[in-house]
């Protein structure tokens, strides 16, 4: 019954090191060759997914943003978006100045972040920072995209209606301190997840992945029990009611695999492909 797998990519499918392993890249081109449809869920951007969607050859809708956006690719058809306010963008960044730690944003896929205005030449979604650090060299290295350095204050005088996720980059002691600032202003207006060790990310309410591994069902003429849903993180865990089989590689944090109906191998052992391979080829 089993046609399409919704795989999170950092933690889940992707080593370590954020390299597709050979195993795992294999398995899928097989998999898909034989009518199965991968959807990568990601908190990831179009633009750093982009490089392991091509390696595999997947199309269709897919989960970016953690829900934030729900995107047909290759073509980089926006299906849905869904963006945070820009006070919630202002005000983010004041916090990362008072406990000077990195901040960043994300604009809406074709935005200018010069004039706020559609640029046919800004082809993917801008990234922006205060000043370029550690954090930021990492990110890039850690996803490939190039950041724009920009006041991140100046930005809510542009006539932008908001965008799509703000993140910060610190230390995990940090996190629940960020998130308690965040929450105490904005209480239900917005999510503040964790997706990656250091990575907290700011969204608007509403905002999943699993609202947007349903969105992406829909697009694609899916059932629930069509679906499998892969992830290791708390931004993963809101796929699991969504798909009709939920799994975990054993690497992921505690509460995640007490919601999953089945633990598999872990990431650094290209565990998904084991798994894969075992059930489907």
């Amino acid at each position: 019954m089993i046609k399409c797998l919704a795989i999170d990519l950092d933690g889940t499918t992707l080593l370590p090191d954020g390299i597709l392993g050979a195993r795992t890249k294999d398995c899928l081109i097989r998999l898909i060759k034989k009518g199965m449809q991968i959807m990568i869920s990601t908190g990831r951007a179009i633009e750093a997914a982009e490089k392991y969607r091509s390696a595999i050859g997947a199309e269709g809708p897919m989960v970016f943003f953690n829900g934030a956006e729900v995107a047909d690719v290759p073509s980089g058809k926006i299906l849905h978006t869904n963006c945070i306010n820009m006070d919630v963008v202002d005000y983010g960044a004041c916090v990362a100045r008072e406990l000077g730690i990195h901040y960043q944003i994300y604009l809406p896929a074709g935005i200018s972040p010069d004039t706020g205005k559609k640029d046919p030449n800004q082809l993917w979604e801008a990234l922006l920072i205060e000043k370029y650090g550690p954090e930021a060299e990492y990110y890039k290295k850690h996803t490939g995209i190039v950041p724009v350095i920009k006041d991140l204050r100046s930005i809510a005088s542009l006539p932008i209606d908001g965008c799509i996720k703000g993140m910060f980059i610190a230390d995990p002691s940090l996190h629940d301190k960020v998130r308690q600032k965040m929450k105490d202003r904005f209480g239900e207006q917005i999510n503040v997840i964790r997706s990656y060790p250091t990575f907290l990310e700011v969204i608007n309410a509403g905002v999943s992945k699993g609202e947007g591994l349903r969105i992406a069902m829909e697009h694609r003429g899916l059932k629930p029990e069509e679906v499998i849903a892969f992830g290791d993180e708390e931004n993963d865990l809101p796929m699991f009611p969504i798909a009709g089989f939920a799994c975990a590689p054993s690497n992921a944090r505690e509460k995640i695999k007490d919601a999953a109906d089945l633990i598999y191998g872990p990431n650094t052992e290209e565990g998904l492909a084991m798994f894969l391979e075992k059930i489907f080829l």
